[in-house]
């Protein structure tokens, strides 16, 4: 029996494969994962989130970009694909990728919860400019803020129905209403395999 080993692929050359690439991976320190197509809500939810922030950014410093950009996390030798974030530094200007968000969405599914909830979120922790990390159910009205306090701290805070969503680090409110407009909670899940 040999032992087969595979070789690690650089950053650059990542970089460069996503760019003729028909599909997106993410990339943790020289592996490579597909990303996997989104449902209905899930594309809805991240949707409404984007056109509220990027309406409430317009015409100041921040930038809000969608699903298609990029999170580089330096120290964990890793690129993600964030389903919404903001970044406020005019500084965070690669083309391709951003490292500086004072804001990442991630809209739960059943497939990426656990990276989510555990490898994306301690990543993005490491992030020095990130104040919020928003994760949002796409089966149910709720969302999770976790938010860097002033001695450097991570604060829950959960909103459910009634409640408003107040997005410090864009000093921006979003009502549960905003962000699940048209979304049925109650649409059945088929397989079709």
């Amino acid at each position: 029996m040999s032992n087969l080993m595979l070789s690690r692929l650089s950053e650059h050359d990542y970089l460069q494969g996503e760019l003729s690439s028909e599909i997106r991976h993410e990339y943790v320190d020289g592996e490579i994962y597909a990303m996997a197509g989104a449902g209905e809500a899930h594309n809805l939810i991240a949707g409404n989130v984007f056109v509220k922030l990027r309406e409430f950014v317009r015409g100041g410093p921040c930038r809000v970009f969608i699903s298609d950009m990029k999170l580089h996390v330096k120290t964990w030798k890793a690129y993600y694909y964030p389903d919404v974030m903001v970044t406020c530094d005019p500084a965070d200007n690669q083309s391709y990728f951003k490292e500086r968000p004072s804001l990442v969405v991630e809209v739960l599914s059943h497939s990426t919860e656990s990276t989510d909830r555990r490898e994306k979120m301690l990543a993005y922790r490491t992030l020095s400019s990130l104040r919020e990390y928003v994760l949002i159910a796409a089966d149910k009205r709720q969302v999770e803020i976790y938010r860097r306090d002033d001695q450097d701290e991570w604060q829950l805070a959960v909103t459910s129905d009634g409640q408003s969503l107040s997005l410090e680090s864009v000093a921006c409110c979003l009502t549960l209403d905003d962000i699940y407009e048209d979304v049925r909670l109650d649409a059945p899940l088929k397989t079709y395999f």
